[in-house]
């Protein structure tokens, strides 16, 4: 018998002694239990475990690091925003693939603030009060695809960005010169969002967007007065609305075959010299509403995909029987779905009906009233 109360005694003792053994809770394990889990069957599981004292203890390796004090850490989502920062916290998970730092004060980026992030997919660090990065910042996010650093301080793009960089959004900066090669080595960027900042045609070196392959661009709210040169030829999408260009110029789009949409409203347009659409074969937007023109833009009939136009709010008192359509059938291969004309001084009922005879509805024109 005695024996046997030993053994009983001993089994007691080492059971007591695993419980009391077990590690501190942390929250990037329960985190990877509920990826693993992704029901309550498993979380009854773990607390059955608990209550019984057979849980296992689980040993992390000493480079896994914690969650930073504060943020959200999830699915490899580590969310940081409106925490009031001052600086990129530490401890970020190295498995990292998103990381959210948008609405804090963050005044500075330091050389080494995602050291060991090289998994970094997308960062955010919108609307902080960033002035200052580091030339090295973002050498080690070598997969970063997206970032978005528009309402900050930035009076120059970053240096150094990662060659895997996709899209990045700079507006609402302070960003007054583009310096030549300031976006080298970037071949796989696809979109540039760099509107409101003030910056005037002159701010853009030559060469400033030598290499890129891009498809969309937007340089609105700036302090534009003319369509810059030298934009990728790659573009399928410019968007130069809100800034004060005057007129467009036979060779100012000259470069640009492959644009399917165009951007040039809200500027102070009074003319587009003749020929200058005749550049754009593959145009499918046209916006060149709230500017100043006085006559419907020549070059739009022979503009065989075309099927959308913003006229409205300009100084148009006259619309031309041939000023939209071609006059042989089969030359146009898209008919129009909108043109808008309304906030013009032509009257309507002037306006011949066979004017719109490649229009798709006649819904899709819109007149509306004019009031000085």
């Amino acid at each position: 018998m005695l024996p046997h109360c030993s053994l009983l005694l001993l089994l007691c003792v080492a059971r007591l002694l695993s419980t009391t053994s077990a590690l501190p809770f942390e929250q990037k394990g329960f985190w990877d239990f509920a990826m693993d889990s992704m029901d309550s069957g498993g979380m009854m599981t773990m607390m059955r475990d608990e209550e019984e004292g057979s849980a296992v203890e689980e040993i992390l390796p000493p480079d896994i690091s914690m969650c930073p004090f504060g943020c959200h850490c999830r699915l490899r989502v580590v969310q940081c925003s409106d925490l009031g920062l001052t600086e990129v916290p530490q401890n970020i998970p190295r498995d990292t693939k998103f990381l959210d730092l948008q609405n804090n004060h963050i005044t500075e980026l330091k050389e080494n603030d995602f050291k060991g992030l090289t998994n970094l997919y997308g960062l955010s660090l919108r609307n902080n009060l960033i002035s200052k990065v580091h030339p090295r910042t973002f050498v080690p996010l070598k997969h970063m695809q997206k970032l978005y650093f528009s309402k900050n301080l930035l009076t120059t793009v970053p240096k150094n960005l990662p060659a895997s960089l996709v899209e990045i959004r700079i507006h609402e900066n302070r960003i007054k010169k583009v310096a030549a090669g300031a976006f080298a080595g970037l071949g796989n960027m696809n979109c540039i969002e760099m509107g409101a900042n003030p910056i005037h045609n002159s701010g853009f070196e030559p060469g400033a967007f030598k290499g890129l392959k891009l498809n969309y661009l937007r340089i609105s709210e700036a302090k534009l007065t003319g369509v810059p040169k030298d934009l990728p030829d790659s573009l399928h999408e410019l968007h130069l609305d809100h800034n004060q260009i005057q007129a467009v110029e036979l060779e100012d789009l000259s470069r640009y075959k492959n644009l399917f949409r165009l951007g040039l409203g809200y500027n102070h347009i009074r003319n587009i010299e003749n020929g200058s659409l005749s550049f754009l074969p593959r145009l499918r937007e046209l916006h060149l509403d709230n500017n100043r023109l006085t006559h419907v833009p020549k070059g739009l009939p022979d503009m065989k995909y075309l099927h959308v136009v913003y006229l409205h709010s300009n100084n148009i008192a006259q619309v031309g029987m041939d000023d939209f359509c071609p006059r042989g059938f089969g030359m146009k291969r898209t008919f129009y779905n909108g043109i808008s004309l309304f906030g013009n001084p032509v009257n309507y009922w002037e306006v011949q009906p066979a004017t719109f005879r490649c229009v798709s509805d006649r819904l899709a024109v819109q007149f509306g009233n004019y009031k000085k």
